[in-house]
């Protein structure tokens, strides 16, 4: 696997794996599951999102509909050199996945949600957050700065330390303060995807710590009820927000690569029986999940 500015990326066959970062945060945040999934073999891309990687006024003016163009822009790539794609992210960046899934199913055949967030319910959120909620203009979301929560979404005091001494140095490009315009775009991305999870219909994953400090089980409950398609939900008992970093991260990647796996299987077992029924497939991945459905 090789590291770039643009993300991550590893070789494999024609199943690929698209991973999202969250909100103020970067590539780094996948780079565990990244490499666990480039060794099974799978192409593994991770994009940063317009806004990121950069200052504190560079997200400021960025938009919801402008992480949706990385996202999208990153879709287009992988989705050219392989036939089944699954998109994971974590935080905001699982609710791009979904807005991906809605607007892009023949690009997406399935979605891996990591601490999903379309709302801020955990225990270290602001006071403040319920009186944010009333403010709709990005210029007076600006006046608000919702600081790193207290344990950094990790559980694990090493990793905690690690990643705060990596802030204070100002070695990694996450924010350590996110504006409340982005918090803003968020809210407003989260309204937009609420309205179209009744038509994902993707095989979903979701991966959600119980004891999420920012986002709480009630958002990953909410999609559970909420989407079309067949939904796992693997609640983590020993973790924060951060799960692909925290102390339960391989079993977010062994239940992630698990997952993968049965999907492309489960693709496989359509194609087959499609040559068995029509002599040769040409429908594609979307004919083989139905026939493998059927």
């Amino acid at each position: 696997m090789i590291t770039n500015k643009d993300g991550y990326q590893g070789s494999g066959g024609k199943v690929g794996v698209l991973l999202i970062h969250g909100l103020c945060g970067s590539p780094a945040e996948m780079r565990f599951v990244a490499n666990g999934l480039s060794r099974e073999g799978y192409l593994v891309r991770s994009a940063e999102l317009a806004g990121h990687g950069g200052t504190e006024e560079d997200l400021k003016a960025s938009t919801w509909q402008d992480w949706v163009e990385s996202a999208e822009k990153a879709l287009d790539d992988i989705s050219k050199e392989c036939e089944t794609v699954i998109v994971g992210g974590l935080s905001t960046g699982a609710v791009l996945c979904l807005h991906l899934a809605a607007k892009h199913p023949e690009k997406v055949q399935a979605v891996a949600l990591y601490s999903p967030t379309l709302w801020l319910s955990g225990r270290q959120i602001p006071w403040y957050v319920p009186l944010f909620r009333l403010v709709n203009v990005k210029a007076f979301a600006n006046l608000f700065r919702f600081p790193v929560p207290m344990h950094v979404g990790i559980k694990d005091q090493r990793i905690r330390d690690f990643i705060r001494n990596a802030l204070a140095a100002g070695s990694t490009p996450q924010q350590v303060v996110t504006p409340g315009g982005a918090v803003l775009e968020r809210r407003r991305l989260a309204s937009v995807v609420m309205r179209q999870l009744r038509n994902i219909k993707q095989p979903t994953l979701i991966i959600h710590a119980r004891e999420d400090d920012y986002a709480g089980l009630d958002n990953a409950e909410y999609l559970q009820k909420k989407l079309a398609g067949s939904v796992d939900l693997v609640v983590l008992e020993d973790s924060y927000h951060m799960v692909t970093v925290d102390r339960e991260r391989h079993v977010v990647l062994e239940r992630t690569a698990a997952f993968v796996g049965c999907v492309t299987n489960a693709i496989r077992a359509g194609l087959d029986r499609a040559k068995t029924a029509h002599g040769a497939s040409r429908g594609g991945v979307g004919t083989a999940l139905s026939a493998a459905a059927a």
